[in-house]
């Protein structure tokens, strides 16, 4: 006899299976954040160089300053001892200097992240709409010709980089073709992304492009499913109208894997900026990011790479915890 049919007679109750995901997944994120940091960290340290050399410069590093350099920047203390006041530090707040400019680290990154945040939120809104639009629009019309157009257009997308498609959207309405937009989104310091919208348009349109036909896919798949299935034929038997039938029978069923590939492409947009924003030379994260590895700016690679493995963690658990509520069979504690 299973452990479960002993417990079932003596009243014992099994944990709630959405107090048991979060538990799990906030202390695997735990456990992720810090294996993320001993990794970063690590692969900063063997880099050649070291920050000292970094800020001395190859001109100005004799051996005598770049000694006296390592032991004001603390870099001749044991690795491990660097690696707890820099991962404290952190969890206290602060995110070291800067190497390139002197600055502290958020003042830098700090605006550029509200700046991204603003490409991801809207390209993953606007891509999971349109994706979960069209699916349910080819899975209505299954093997007709929208439903194979879709087929070839998600297909072709799907095999472009995103450079690939930012450049034909520059070629098409901001230099040869149309003069629509503005091919560079260079956005003031102080000002914010929001505050100019035009900027906006070609880097979102080059990530909801790229997305939306996992979306469509994903759903589409979904949804034949569901509609194939026997709840859905009895609703049909019952009279129930059309529309009705697919938002209120075969929709919710259908919506958990297209909860997580929606979840899946919020985090490909995390990576998928990096190039976007270096194209139209966009004042975010991403392109932070590149300029911290040419400059060799150590401890701005440490926080942004953190920062993105904190949002993989937060996004992997807000999507598992909306895919279950969007499964009713899974979110009651039995």
């Amino acid at each position: 006899m299973t452990v479960a049919a002993i417990a079932k007679p003596l009243g014992v109750r099994r944990p709630h299976p959405m107090r048991k995901l979060v538990l799990q997944r906030l202390a695997y994120g735990v456990i992720t954040i810090v294996v993320v940091s001993i990794v970063v960290f690590a692969a900063t340290q063997v880099l050649p160089g070291n920050a000292a050399y970094a800020i001395l410069g190859k001109s100005g590093a004799s051996p005598a300053r770049l000694h006296a350099m390592e032991a004001q920047l603390g870099l001749n203390r044991p690795i491990t001892t660097q690696f707890w006041s820099w991962f404290t530090g952190i969890l206290r707040g602060h995110f070291g200097t800067s190497l390139a400019n002197g600055e502290p680290v958020w003042s830098l990154v700090g605006p550029r992240l509200g700046n991204s945040a603003a490409l991801v939120v809207l390209s993953g809104v606007i891509g999971s709409v349109l994706g979960v639009a069209l699916g349910i629009v080819t899975a209505l019309r299954r093997d007709g010709i929208v439903d194979h157009f879709m087929a070839i257009v998600a297909l072709t997308v799907s095999a472009l980089p995103e450079f690939v498609v930012a450049i034909v959207l520059i070629f098409l309405v901001s230099t040869n073709v149309w003069h629509l937009f503005p091919a560079v989104s260079i956005i003031q310091p102080g000002t914010s992304a929001w505050s100019q919208p035009r900027l906006l348009v070609l880097p979102v349109a080059t990530l909801v492009i790229v997305i939306f036909p996992y979306v469509a896919r994903m759903v589409r798949a979904a949804m034949i499913e569901a509609l194939e299935s026997d709840y859905v034929e009895m609703a049909r038997l019952k009279g129930l109208k059309r529309w009705r039938v697919m938002l209120m029978h075969a929709l919710p069923n259908a919506a958990a894997p297209g909860i997580q590939v929606i979840g899946l492409n919020f985090l490909y947009l995390a990576g998928g900026i990096v190039v976007v924003e270096y194209v139209y030379n966009f004042p975010g994260v991403g392109l932070a990011l590149v300029n911290a590895v040419q400059n060799r700016d150590v401890p701005t690679i440490q926080f942004i790479v953190v920062v993105l493995a904190a949002f993989y963690v937060v996004m992997n658990i807000t999507t598992d915890v909306v895919a279950l509520l969007a499964t009713p069979r899974r979110r009651v504690a039995r």
